[in-house]
């Protein structure tokens, strides 16, 4: 069988995706401060050279992670919006993608361990909440996309909205990570459900 040979970009890209896998599947485990470059690099099939000609550090390599969550979030979401649809049809995907989160986010992990070290770097800490920044003012888009759409005012300014909303995602997520046992799929589902509806659609469950 004949062997592709990769170009040097293919090649680099596929050097970064298996670091930025490996890091992930290592800071799950182990968190960030008990990872150390080595371990990543090890785990991908490759030096610490590679990992620096890749990434600076693992902060650096733990931005790119979020932002390739952050990315498929956003995909996740245009779709709610990608076709004509109803007032009743949007707001029955939200509920779905939203009540579903804390089963569907394999990352969630990621993103305590980045406010974990923004909270202790100030560096890091500046970078990260630009790139928080970001993210709460594309959601606020899609929130004033959806009242404009259904043709309905939402209950707060938009980007105060946007922060509610992702506390209380976070919250829940968080729960359902550390005790399983109480704050089952169910429970998720319907507090993150009934709050949307409430709070954001304007009607009762």
């Amino acid at each position: 069988m004949t062997r592709i040979r990769l170009t040097r970009e293919q090649s680099r890209d596929q050097t970064r995706e298996r670091l930025l896998d490996a890091a992930q599947g290592l800071f799950m485990k182990k968190g960030f401060v008990g990872t150390s470059v080595e371990d990543i690099a090890l785990a991908a099939g490759y030096t610490r050279g590679a990992f620096y000609s890749n990434f600076s550090g693992k902060a650096d390599l733990l931005v790119e992670l979020l932002r390739r969550d952050h990315d498929a979030m956003q995909t996740d979401l245009r779709g709610i919006f990608e076709s004509e649809a109803s007032r009743e049809q949007m707001e029955a995907r939200v509920l779905t993608y939203y009540s579903r989160m804390p089963q569907d986010n394999k990352a969630f992990l990621l993103w305590v361990e980045a406010k974990l070290l923004a909270a202790r770097d100030p560096r890091f800490r500046v970078r990260f909440n630009a790139f928080m920044k970001e993210k709460r003012e594309s959601l606020a888009a899609y929130i004033e996309e959806f009242s404009a759409r259904a043709g309905t005012p939402v209950p707060l300014d938009p980007e105060l909205l946007a922060v509610g909303l992702i506390g209380l995602c976070d919250g829940v997520q968080f729960l359902a990570t550390a005790d399983p046992q109480h704050v089952t799929p169910p429970v998720a589902e319907a507090v993150l459900a009934k709050f949307f509806a409430r709070v954001v659609f304007g009607r009762d469950a």
